[in-house]
């Protein structure tokens, strides 16, 4: 996605401009409000928004059918653990955090 300068807006002036902005997301050209020169949030068309969002949708669920398709990977290879090593493996796993947050 590429980002003009006319598309980046400060917040002080979006406020002035609102409605100019909205007309102008909606017709395509995404709008960049800044607060304290920092980009803080954006307006889009709600299309766009939708779209986004399915995309992540769709993302999240290939995800996922990966995750499980190596875990049957890992059963029918035999990497599992019984139920005490896996809690065994979980507070190794705690205790390294922890330890790593101090």
């Amino acid at each position: 996605m590429t980002v003009y300068s006319r598309d980046i807006v400060p917040l002080s002036a979006a406020r002035s401009r609102f409605s100019e902005l909205v007309d102008e997301a909606h017709a395509g050209d995404d709008k960049i409000i800044t607060k304290n020169g920092e980009a803080y949030v954006a307006v889009i068309d709600i299309a766009k928004l939708d779209y986004y969002r399915q995309a992540v949708r769709e993302r999240g669920q290939m995800l996922q059918a990966q995750d499980i398709e190596r875990s049957l990977d890992d059963l029918d290879a035999g990497r599992v653990l019984t139920g005490a090593q896996f809690e065994k493996s979980l507070r190794q796993r705690i205790a390294r955090v922890k330890k790593a947050k101090k």
